[in-house]
């Protein structure tokens, strides 16, 4: 179980913005975030993910404890061994795809497996620049999974791909998460549970 509780003041457009949540997301299976723009989606994997700070708040992984702002503790993110998928891509522009997941992973047969759930065989030598929004955004998925993460993140990961791909390549993930046991929290602002994709649902706001 992943129990987070944990307050967050954010700046917008018209002032300040407290952003609390309290809630426990299941292991080992797959929860969409869901809830209108602004309301700290992504603020909230930033926090799990450790690369955003909250003013108070605890957050324990499998009875690991990540983050205890009263204890002060706040392990770093190469330390919760997590996988994390952003809005922007933000891909290395000088690595080609294969590079992208050898940086992550050494075994061949499994960089082989992902660029075919992927579809981006063929592309294996081609850097960012020379690939589409939808083949860069798969190249981000890919990378995050290289390093088999014990917790995936993502955040609006397949907005960039048709409904028929995004289809293929759901059920080739759901397939991996379960047989690596891979718990994933994914911002969506297209439910994904009728594509089979999510488990699980929490909805701020």
């Amino acid at each position: 179980m992943i129990s987070i509780n944990v307050s967050k003041r954010v700046k917008t457009y018209n002032g300040y913005y407290n952003i609390l949540v309290d809630t426990k997301f299941p292991l080992h299976k797959t929860t969409q975030i869901i809830g209108p723009s602004g309301v700290g989606k992504t603020t909230l994997l930033r926090i799990i993910a450790g690369l955003l700070n909250p003013e108070k708040g605890r957050l324990v992984h499998d009875n690991e404890t990540w983050l205890d702002t009263d204890k002060s503790i706040n392990l770093a993110p190469q330390q919760r061994h997590i996988g994390f998928v952003f809005q922007d891509y933000a891909l290395f522009p000088n690595m080609t795809v294969e590079e992208h997941l050898q940086f992550g992973c050494k075994d061949e047969n499994f960089i082989n497996r992902l660029l075919q759930i992927g579809q981006l065989e063929q592309f294996k030598t081609h850097k960012p620049k020379h690939l589409s929004g939808g083949q860069q955004q798969r190249l981000s998925v890919l990378r995050a999974l290289s390093t088999s993460p014990q917790l995936l993140l993502m955040d609006e990961p397949f907005s960039a791909l048709d409904n028929t791909l995004k289809t293929s390549i759901i059920s080739d993930l759901k397939n991996l998460f379960k047989e690596l046991k891979i718990t994933c929290l994914v911002v969506t602002h297209q439910p994904l549970d009728d594509l089979g994709f999510a488990d699980f649902t929490f909805e701020m706001g």
